[in-house]
């Protein structure tokens, strides 16, 4: 396949652009990434291309918009159908998008709450991101990846996120590790894969931009 038949705008923060190149990197599609500048003015494509949001990531193919990460990454697996991301079986297909509805409304603002606040709330919301994080850990169990033996759907839709929590923990004086020793391993199994280690950026880098953003917002 031609790269230009497959354009992401991108931003190499963002855990949901991550999920999509994962997607992209774990099905062999090459594509061209067009680094957006969210702060500094829009490009016309995204404005185009995303009109009711004007937000990354937008998935270009063959020309035509995407957007909204999950939805992407569904349509990535729809389109190109080896190696497949969610199981054969509608069942448990269904289970696998119940928990990436979960981890897109709950794991990211979970987390975010964390540097945004201070004192009793930040405590509150520290106690809410281990919660959910707990959660998740129960579905993973002693499994290797949340479908199984075999990375899919759901460990794109979280690992991406995974990226923040240094961000997270530095913020909020603790560790997820002492909290979801199993989730930790995870992290550090899907982080062996290739096609993860590729798009995931070095966490300290997160961290740096998280202290921008309050510095931004007024916050420090």
């Amino acid at each position: 396949m031609a790269t230009e038949d497959v354009v992401l705008l991108d931003c190499w923060a963002s855990p949901y652009c991550m999920r999509v190149k994962i997607a992209l990197e774990e099905k062999g599609i090459k594509y061209e990434e067009r680094a957006e500048d969210l702060f500094g003015g829009k490009s016309e494509l995204l404005l185009t291309s995303n009109p009711v949001y004007a937000k990354v990531p937008v998935l270009l193919h063959k020309g035509k918009p995407l957007c909204e990460s999950s939805i992407i990454v569904g349509y990535i697996e729809e389109t190109w159908a080896s190696p497949p991301l969610l199981p054969s079986c509608p069942y448990a297909r269904s289970q696998a998008k119940f928990w990436v509805d979960y981890v897109d409304k709950k794991l990211f603002d979970a987390g975010g709450n964390i540097w945004r606040t201070k004192g009793e709330a930040q405590e509150v919301a520290i106690k809410d991101f281990i919660e959910v994080l707990k959660q998740l850990e129960k579905v993973l169990g002693d499994k290797d990846f949340f479908g199984g033996d075999s990375f899919g759907f759901v460990d794109i839709i979280t690992i991406a996120i995974t990226s923040w929590f240094l961000a997270f923990e530095k913020f909020g004086n603790f560790k997820v590790e002492d909290h979801t020793p199993k989730l930790s391993a995870w992290i550090n199994r899907c982080m062996q894969r290739k096609t993860v280690a590729k798009v995931i950026p070095d966490p300290e880098k997160i961290y740096e931009v998280v202290i921008n953003l309050k510095k931004m917002m007024g916050m420090e």
